[in-house]
């Protein structure tokens, strides 16, 4: 499986990640309803829901605005692959819960059946084919969500503002941001917008950092795309400092994410889960 992304803007984007060696990556945000399919090796996610462990063969469910600790094992597999699938707002405005239906923020979905993978991969197939229209790519995308629903799966609504200012700054995260120009798209003046996602224990400046790593860091999980590009497509020019940047978020180089074998790693434990050598990341 070769890694890739295929998107269609308001409907949904899909990719596909192959790792090669296992990977710690600390305080990853799930912005968007997210579905991820392990397809071998195994993935455990640590976060305030609890911690999640996905075999291959099972799927699990996200609700946007959290974060986790996540780490993809190889297991007996030569590589670690998964597919991923995030809804964007415009289709979600399209698709109402049950009444009544209580929001989980992580669902595992267990081992999924053959017709929810082909659902899947049908989905993946039509956000990069141009021949069809949106409204067919919608349809399917909301297909999806009825598995989901079926699952006992809903999606969490946002209620605090670092989520939705991160969702913003994600739509460019090239751009210089300032917060006269954030605090505008939300009907507030800087002197609010600083107090409000203070009172959230954060920051512009930290979200827009945080923001163009985990962006990075998708491109360099599901596409080829070279080093020096994904710099300069989260607003560096010098892919030094990129690196500078990346390893202090991460632990670990843009480089390292694409490597074969690990360079030595660390045991680490994980909320109880059995120790086995991870490279933190």
């Amino acid at each position: 499986m070769t890694p890739t992304i295929a998107q269609r803007p308001g409907v949904a984007v899909a990719g596909s990640i192959v790792q090669r060696q296992p990977l710690l990556f600390r305080r990853l945000w799930i912005d968007q309803p997210t579905l991820v399919l392990v397809e071998a090796g195994y993935k455990v996610l640590h976060g305030a829901a609890g911690t999640f462990r996905v075999e291959a063969g099972q799927a699990v469910a996200l609700a946007g605005g959290q974060a986790f600790d996540v780490t993809n094992y190889l297991g007996a597999a030569p590589a670690y692959r998964a597919r991923w699938l995030a809804w964007e707002r415009g289709l979600l405005e399209q698709w109402r819960a049950p009444a009544g239906a209580r929001p989980r923020p992580v669902v595992p979905l267990g081992a999924v059946v053959p017709a929810f993978a082909e659902a899947f991969t049908a989905l993946t197939q039509a956000l990069d084919d141009p021949a069809l229209p949106d409204a067919v790519v919608g349809h399917r995308a909301l297909e999806m969500l009825v598995w989901l629903e079926g699952a006992g799966s809903l999606l969490l609504a946002e209620t605090q503002l670092a989520p939705r200012v991160r969702r913003l700054l994600a739509g460019d995260p090239a751009r210089e941001w300032r917060s006269p120009e954030v605090a505008a798209q939300f009907a507030m003046s800087e002197a609010s917008l600083r107090r409000h996602l203070a009172a959230e224990d954060s920051s512009l400046s930290e979200i827009l950092l945080d923001v163009r790593m985990s962006t990075a860091l998708t491109l360099l999980q599901s596409t080829a795309q070279p080093v020096t590009r994904i710099a300069g497509e989260v607003g560096y020019q010098s892919p030094s400092q990129f690196a500078v940047r990346f390893r202090r978020r991460f632990g670990c180089s843009p480089t390292d994410i694409r490597r074969d074998h690990p360079r030595g790693g660390a045991s680490v434990k994980m909320a109880g889960i059995a120790n086995s050598v991870v490279r933190p990341c």
